[in-house]
C-alpha cells in the first residue's frame, strides 16, 4: 500500500539573508495530523527554516511542496490564503493594537474574510482569556496572553498547517507550561504543527517526531522517543 502523501515536504532546501547561507540542503516531511519538532543550537537556521517555508525568505534551491502543490518561492500573502499560517519568533503583534484587532488582521486573506465571525467566536472560546482582553492593547498584556493572541491570530486565516517558532521563547517557566499546554490544545482540534522549539524536553513530549538541525543541515531524525533516547541529543540538550 502506497504511503500517503505528506502535508509539508522540503526537499533539499538552500537557504541565504543576502550573503549569509543559513540552511544547506535541508529535506523535511510533515504529515498530515503530526506534530512535527525542530531542535537545534541557536544560529542553527531553525528561524530561517520557518520564515522560508511561510514564504518570507525565497529558497535559493530546493523545492517546498505544501498537500502536493509547488510552494517554494509564493509570496507570504499566497502561502496564507494557501493553508499555511506562522505564529512567529517573539509573537511580533501590533502592540498599540487591541485584541480583537490583532485577531481582524489574521484573517485578512479573502478567503478567511467570510467566515470571520465564526472563527472568533471559535478562537474565542478556546482562549477565554482574549475574549476577556478583547479591548485591551496587545502591548499591555502578560507574555502568555501574548502567545495566546499570537496563536489566535494566526488560527483566523483558517490553516491546516500551523509553523510555530520559538512559542515559549522569553518566558517564566510557569507561562512555559501554560504555553506548552496551549499547543497540546491546539493538536487536540486537529492541527498539523511544525514547531521550532529551544525548549527540547518539552517539546519532545509533544510531538511525534523531530528533526536536529545545526549548522544549517539536518544532523538527526527520528521520533521523539528515539530523539529523548539519544545520547547526544541528552548530553547537549537534556542535561543527562
Amino acid at each position: 500500500m502506497a504511503e500517503p502523501q505528506p502535508m509539508l515536504a522540503l526537499d533539499g532546501v538552500s537557504a541565504a539573508y543576502g550573503g549569509f547561507q543559513a540552511l544547506f540542503g535541508v529535506s523535511l516531511t510533515v504529515a498530515p495530523g503530526e506534530a512535527i519538532g525542530v531542535v537545534g543550537p541557536n544560529g542553527a537556521g531553525k528561524t530561517t527554516l520557518m520564515r522560508v517555508i511561510s514564504g518570507l525568505i525565497p529558497p535559493r534551491q530546493g523545492r517546498i511542496a505544501f498537500e502536493g502543490q509547488q510552494v517554494g518561492g509564493w509570496p507570504a500573502h499566497r502561502i496564507v490564503a494557501g493553508g499555511i499560517a506562522h505564529v512567529p519568533e517573539n509573537r511580533r503583534l501590533f502592540p498599540a493594537l487591541s485584541v480583537a484587532d490583532n485577531l481582524r488582521m489574521g484573517a485578512f486573506v479573502p478567503a478567511a474574510r467570510g467566515r470571520y465571525a465564526e472563527r472568533l467566536a471559535w478562537v474565542y472560546e478556546l482562549f477565554p482569556r482574549l475574549k476577556e482582553r478583547q479591548h485591551q492593547l496587545a502591548g499591555t498584556l502578560s507574555g502568555g496572553e501574548q502567545q495566546m493572541c499570537a496563536i489566535g491570530r494566526a488560527l483566523m486565516s483558517g490553516p491546516r498547517l500551523l509553523l510555530m517558532d520559538e512559542p515559549s521563547a522569553g518566558l517564566a517557566p510557569v507561562v512555559v507550561e501554560q504555553v506548552f499546554a496551549l499547543v497540546r490544545r491546539i493538536r487536540a482540534e486537529g492541527f498539523t504543527v511544525l514547531i521550532v522549539e529551544q525548549n527540547v524536553r518539552q517539546m519532545l513530549e509533544l510531538v511525534d517526531r523531530a528533526y536536529l538541525l545545526d549548522v544549517g543541515r539536518i544532523r538527526m531524525s527520528g521520533t521523539a522517543a528515539e530523539l529523548r533516547a539519544n545520547p547526544d541529543i541528552q548530553r547537549a540538550y537534556l542535561g543527562m
